[in-house]
């Protein structure tokens, strides 16, 4: 068996996320008081109850998932548990980069909220939108997109055959979603993010982001990590700072990217956080792999069953 750990990105917050993990787990309320003292907040308290609004503002949403996912992470290395690979689609990759020793749990705390404070400013909230549409291909996503004519829309996420999510400013956006409804899409919802990331938008917060990057310590991963720009594997600091400066304003190809994984022997995924939408994505890019997840206790206790009957 080989397993890939993959982290979950912004849409899989919820209200109570981590919150049966940190009650269970002397380790994750280490983890959360850290987050706490590092950022300045209660973001435990943000996390475990919310307001919703609040927890979904980019600057919030980014470094509350990555300490529910760390505090995942953290669980499964208690069964000792690891991965041989690991991936995170967009803002999980940060939390990927800290399981595989690239940057510290502390500096990624930092980055992810100023990496979303600057998605924030360089689209005020309320004037981008990102959705998802299902059931349209890529290329019929990229003419639906080219021909909207009321501002700039762009694929952002191709995420799984039939699933591509576009971002851009508001009103080209809803317009691109009713095009795509028109030209038979199964569906086209409107995401729950306060920004538009993965399309030129965010170019001004790349270079900010390429800023802070210079500050922050990186190393060398001490496990094969597939980035989300390229969807390749990546083996040096530098390379990895670039791939996250190039992520924000350019399309995400997580497709690609668990295919990448699988043609390296791959044949067990853990979505390590909140929810289970990654492992629904894998599921459309190749059903013949196994499927874990997860988030709480219960789900912890289901994937320590599974690994050791395998």
């Amino acid at each position: 068996m080989k397993v890939a750990f993959v982290f979950p990105g912004q849409g899989s917050q919820y209200v109570g996320m981590g919150k049966d993990l940190w009650e269970n787990s002397a380790d994750v309320k280490s983890l959360y008081e850290e987050a706490d003292n590092t950022l300045g907040y209660d973001l435990k308290d943000l996390s475990f109850n919310g307001p919703r609004e609040e927890l979904n503002k980019t600057f919030r949403t980014q470094p509350c998932l990555l300490t529910a996912s760390m505090a995942a992470f953290t669980v499964l290395a208690s069964k000792g548990i690891r991965p041989d690979v690991v991936a995170g689609h967009s803002l999980g990759e940060y939390s990927a980069l800290v399981s595989a020793g690239v940057v510290s749990f502390r500096d990624a705390l930092i980055l992810t909220e100023k990496r979303g404070a600057l998605m924030q400013e360089a689209v005020p909230e309320g004037d981008g939108l990102m959705a998802a549409i299902v059931g349209l291909g890529r290329g019929r996503i990229d003419e639906i997109c080219l021909s909207v004519e009321s501002g700039y829309v762009a694929p952002a996420n191709y995420n799984c055959p039939g699933q591509v999510v576009i971002a851009g400013e508001k009103r080209a956006v809803e317009e691109a979603m009713k095009l795509a409804r028109d030209a038979g899409a199964k569906r086209a919802v409107a995401l729950a993010v306060s920004a538009p990331s993965h399309c030129t938008l965010m170019v001004e917060a790349s270079n900010g982001l390429a800023e802070l990057l210079k500050t922050v310590r990186f190393t060398a991963p001490d496990m094969p990590v597939v980035n989300n720009a390229d969807a390749m594997f990546l083996a040096s600091a530098e390379r990895i700072k670039l791939s996250l400066v190039n992520q924000l304003n350019s399309p995400l190809l997580w497709e690609d990217s668990i295919r990448t994984i699988i043609g390296a022997g791959v044949d067990t995924f853990i979505e390590v956080g909140p929810g289970r939408i990654l492992i629904g994505l894998i599921k459309r890019i190749d059903p013949s792999v196994k499927l874990l997840h997860v988030q709480d206790m219960a789900s912890l206790g289901k994937t320590v069953e599974e690994m050791q009957v395998s």
